[in-house]
């Protein structure tokens, strides 16, 4: 095969290991730059030369066949050791460039996020980043995405991970609905409230919280000891953006659990607009101690993402600072 023949059967190979991980050809098209409709041409012209049917396709799916799947099987380490290769060619130039796709969660990136990057893009005009703000679940090798932004317990062990900073999150509410419900002493008494809830899983509507329990004479916690509670909870409204719950917060309609970076601050001279409510007990699995920057794992980083994470670790290092005011128990 002559070097005119193999330069367009390549580009088309490489079309087909993107569309095996979007299983999407809108979303690959949107990827590569092209319509669907010349993204389509391409892999069925892709079968006329090979002589097989490499993909199978229907109103709701994409799929493989099984030639198409030993395709991409052999085909993308290839396309992945370009790739890295391509990076570390472009990295020899000095100055940091090329594009970063980046995800983040709507409010960490509105309210925190945003600001960074644009002082990041003065820094270096010849990065460009495009940013996706989503609450959900995001596959970043699949849907094409060189770094997420996520606070967790744990990352995956596919990923590399980079610390940006601790994290936490506090149960609040407003003065005003407590002036009206009464603040909880214990968190058995959230049954009785109205609890704003993070539509995140099964489980949002089950609260557990922990908190060390007292030594002799109650003057310090007894070592390693810590008493859980375990209550339902269930109120008007969830929602999968802590923006929407701190919002519905401050205009009074409940109890809600908050990431420390979507905390109202305080205005100058004036008290934090939420109260923190059981302050001394702590919900256990909800958000993340940790916010990292995530990348899937390969041998080579490109220096822009690496600029990037280094930026964005000097940006966070102080972390978030919860605008909370705190009431004695009743």
């Amino acid at each position: 095969m002559s070097s005119d023949q193999l330069a367009p059967l390549v580009a088309d190979l490489h079309l087909l290991t993107v569309l095996a991980a979007t299983r999407s050809f809108t979303e690959t098209a949107r990827r590569l730059g092209l319509s669907k409709a010349s993204a389509s041409m391409r892999i069925s012209e892709l079968e006329r030369t090979a002589g097989v049917l490499l993909v199978r396709r229907t109103t709701r799916s994409v799929g493989l066949t099984e030639a198409g799947q030993q395709l991409v099987g052999e085909m993308q380490p290839a396309f992945s050791r370009i790739s890295e290769s391509y990076s570390a060619a472009r990295d020899l130039a000095g100055t940091p460039r090329g594009l970063i796709r980046l995800t983040a969660p709507v409010a960490l990136g509105r309210q925190h996020l945003a600001p960074c990057i644009a002082a990041f893009l003065q820094l270096f005009p010849d990065i460009h980043i495009e940013l996706d703000l989503t609450d959900r679940f995001v596959n970043l090798a699949n849907e094409g995405f060189d770094l997420a932004i996520r606070h967790t317990h744990a990352p995956p062990d596919t990923h590399v991970a980079w610390v940006l900073c601790e994290t936490g999150s506090h149960l609040a509410a407003s003065p005003g609905y407590l002036a009206r419900r009464g603040l909880p002493a214990h968190p058995s008494e959230l049954a009785a409230h109205n609890c704003l809830l993070y539509l995140r899983d099964s489980h949002a509507g089950s609260w557990t919280f922990a908190r060390p329990v007292p030594g002799p004479g109650k003057r310090r916690p007894a070592e390693g000891a810590v008493e859980r509670v375990g209550v339902q909870v269930a109120g008007s409204l969830k929602a999968n953006n802590s923006e929407v719950l701190r919002d519905a917060l401050l205009a009074g309609l409940g109890i809600g659990l908050l990431p420390d970076f979507s905390m109202p601050q305080a205005a100058d001279g004036h008290a934090a607009p939420l109260v923190r409510v059981l302050p001394d007990w702590q919900v256990q699995g909800f958000f993340g101690a940790r916010i990292y920057a995530l990348r899937p794992w390969s041998a080579q980083v490109p220096k822009a993402v690496q600029c990037l994470v280094e930026h964005l670790r000097q940006s966070f290092s102080r972390g978030f600072a919860a605008g909370l005011t705190s009431l004695p128990a009743e």
